[in-house]
């Protein structure tokens, strides 16, 4: 009886023990596979947020690169590229749900497309507006060149024409002359040529003035200087100021020019002229333009 007592007593205790293996079992499993679901839910959302990081990080990049090329959107660019940090940082901070970061990458790549879009038609436009100012760079460089040479040509040509306008004295010749009978009438007066000095009462000084169809017609006036041997100017010893040159002469003559050829000869009388070599000079203004020589014995 008593044996009987003790063996049920053994198999109750071994049920329960049996029944308390199988509850262990089943918590075991049950916890097994939850610590499974909450790995696989880490891995799933470390994975994402690296993914989601590494796309924002190529949108950086993107906008990095746009902001280099200096166009005039840069701070538009800079701004979008400021929030994309922004966001990359909240999202590094972040050990949850990355749903509301893709929402907002979804939003800055659609911003980011529209602003590259844009950007890269302002270079378009940049590239072609700089190859029409070149093109207008090479024009006008051109037209500039052009406009030197025929500013040169003009300036040469012009020279030339003043040049060629104005007038040549020509076949100067100084003679000395024995007055006879002066005073008397004109038709009366012998001149008689000479090469001595103390018997000489007169020069005749005598030039041309070349034919020039292209001089300016009008009163011309020379001046002519007659230097003696003994370096004295002769005859009215006057002096005329060309703006800081004063010329000393010995008289002046004035002729109508009419683009023909002109003689001229004038009278220098005088007495006790030196013996030796005398210099004739003729002067435009204070331009020389014709000189000759003579001797007196």
């Amino acid at each position: 009886m008593e044996n009987q007592q003790s063996n049920s007593s053994l198999k109750a205790v071994i049920a329960v023990l049996a029944i308390l293996l199988v509850g262990s079992l089943v918590y075991i499993f049950k916890v097994s596979s939850d610590v499974e679901t909450v790995q696989t839910e880490l891995k799933t959302t470390v994975s994402e947020k690296e993914t989601v990081m590494k796309d924002l990080q190529e949108l950086k990049t993107t906008y990095d690169a746009a902001i280099a090329e200096n166009t005039s959107m840069s701070e538009e660019l800079i701004k979008e590229r400021d929030k994309v940090v922004g966001i990359m940082s909240d999202l590094s901070k972040s050990k949850g749900d990355v749903s509301k970061f893709k929402s907002q990458y979804i939003a800055l790549q659609s911003n980011m497309k529209a602003l590259i879009a844009e950007n890269d038609g302002l270079k378009k436009q940049n590239t072609k507006l700089t190859v029409q100012r070149d093109s207008t760079t090479v024009v006008l460089v051109a037209a500039k060149k052009t406009n030197e040479v025929l500013v040169t040509q003009n300036d040469e040509l012009s020279k030339v024409v003043e040049k060629g306008a104005k007038l040549s004295v020509v076949n100067l010749r100084t003679s000395a002359y024995i007055v006879r009978n002066p005073g008397l009438l004109r038709s009366s007066e012998k001149q008689i040529e000479t090469d001595k000095a103390s018997r000489a009462d007169m020069l005749k000084i005598s030039f041309t003035i070349a034919e020039n169809q292209i001089a300016k017609t009008g009163d011309k006036t020379y001046y002519v200087q007659v230097i003696d041997s003994k370096n004295n100017v002769l005859g009215d010893k006057k002096t005329q100021n060309f703006g800081d040159k004063t010329l000393s002469y010995s008289f002046a003559t004035t002729v109508k020019y009419e683009n023909k050829t002109v003689n001229v000869s004038e009278n220098l009388p005088g007495k006790d002229f030196a013996k030796g070599t005398y210099f004739v000079n003729v002067f435009d203004k204070d331009v020389l333009v014709s000189k000759s020589s003579f001797d007196l014995k």
